[in-house]
């Protein structure tokens, strides 16, 4: 693809990371989610070393979206009142002083799942409102999850970029309403921006990991997409830190919402949709139209973009659930196990051997994945995991180098 100005790398530079990362140390939930290291099954697969960060543990809600949610809320709200998000760390913000200050907002929001819940969370610890539009096929545990946060939740019969749009008119038409959207569109950057940098604090917790376990510098990355912003926000943060000698770093996505694949497809650096139902069990990255924020950075900085059928998925759900002896086990739902289950099909299945070729994956390769959610689908996982659902379609997936 021809390259862009590069503009938006800058946004998700380490200075960016560390102001968010600040901000979510603020909360009496915080810790640092676990970098589990595979030793055995990067032996298993012919790896130097394979590390999974496990967001599975962030803030109790079993997914890696409160990040950017409480991030681009704390944004907003210093924004209106004139102030720096340094200045509003959670303790200024759950006040009185600054809820007589600020008043009330409604916060909407389209999500799959974790996104809405990590917003309703954030806005319900705030004692702000949300509003949160959920796509069909949602299941009902998800809806759940959001309601118990005091949101005012529906699942529409529309897909989810559909969600987006009746969430975003909703807004304007709400006094003191504001889209919290991690989807950008022309005229709607900053609010996204804001919600990637916010994920930019598991990404400097993984790199600092890293190096304490003696790796100052992965050589691959590969990182899921639904949207494009949790990609956008890892890529860019290891493309800033690692200038001159950047990790191959490879975006991954379900073969029924591969937007940012397609786009890559084409190019001539503009964004391709994917529209219809987009089903798929990897409800999460089940977005059609991608962060064009992100894709900026993507396009630029990727070094291959890869569209995954369902059983890549379902296969890194059940590795990351039966580890080998002296691993750890990592309860990873299904948007967050895909990256696990395309690295061991490079690295196992001959008909892949020119892709792993390519990505120059061997016994000298330090590998990073993230793990972006637990089972937050409880049904779902357990029928992969124990009953072997999308565990026979062996259909090939797709990849653009």
């Amino acid at each position: 693809m021809p390259e862009s100005d590069d503009l938006q790398l800058a946004s998700m530079s380490e200075e960016e990371m560390k102001k968010a990362r600040s901000f979510h140390q603020s909360f009496p939930q915080y810790s640092v989610t676990p970098l589990t290291k595979l030793s055995g099954l990067a032996d298993y697969l012919g790896l130097r070393s394979l590390y999974v960060k496990d967001e599975s543990y962030r803030f109790g809600l079993n997914a890696f979206k409160v990040l950017g949610g409480s991030y681009a809320i704390a944004r907003y709200i210093a924004k209106q009142l004139g102030k720096d998000v340094s200045d509003v760390p959670y303790g200024v913000l759950t006040s009185e002083k600054l809820r007589r200050e600020f008043g009330q907002a409604t916060f909407f929001t389209a999500t799959d799942g974790n996104h809405g819940r990590g917003i309703a969370w954030a806005a319900n610890k705030l004692g702000q409102k949300c509003v949160v539009r959920m796509p069909k096929g949602t299941t009902q545990t998800r809806l759940e999850n959001i309601a118990r946060e005091n949101a005012t939740v529906t699942i529409e019969d529309l897909n989810y970029d559909d969600c987006v749009r009746k969430a975003a008119k909703e807004a304007e038409e709400t006094e003191y309403g504001i889209m919290v959207q991690d989807t950008a569109w022309e005229g709607y950057e900053e609010i996204p921006t804001w919600i990637m940098q916010g994920y930019g604090t598991l990404a400097t917790e993984a790199a600092e990991q890293l190096e304490e376990d003696g790796v100052k510098r992965p050589t691959h990355i590969f990182i899921q997409a639904g949207v494009g912003s949790l990609a956008g926000a890892v890529i860019g943060y290891f493309a800033n830190r690692f200038k001159e000698h950047p990790p191959v770093m490879v975006v991954v996505e379900a073969k029924a919402a591969d937007c940012l694949y397609r786009s890559a497809v084409r190019g001539d650096g503009s964004c391709v949709d994917v529209t219809g139902d987009m089903l798929t069990i990897m409800a999460g990255l089940a977005c059609g139209e991608a962060n064009t924020v992100s894709w900026d950075i993507l396009r630029n900085h990727a070094d291959a973009f890869v569209s995954c059928p369902d059983w890549v998925s379902a296969n890194g759900c059940r590795i990351y659930a039966a580890p080998l002896r002296g691993d750890s086990q990592v309860i990873s739902g299904e948007s967050g196990s895909v990256c696990m289950g395309l690295v061991a099909a490079l690295m196992t299945r001959p008909e892949y051997s020119e892709l792993k070729e390519a990505l120059k994956l061997d016994g000298n390769s330090d590998v990073l994945l993230v793990s972006s959610e637990g089972d937050t689908d409880p049904e779902r996982y357990h029928e992969i995991v124990w009953e072997g659902l999308c565990g026979t379609d062996k259909e090939p997936f797709s990849e653009l180098l």
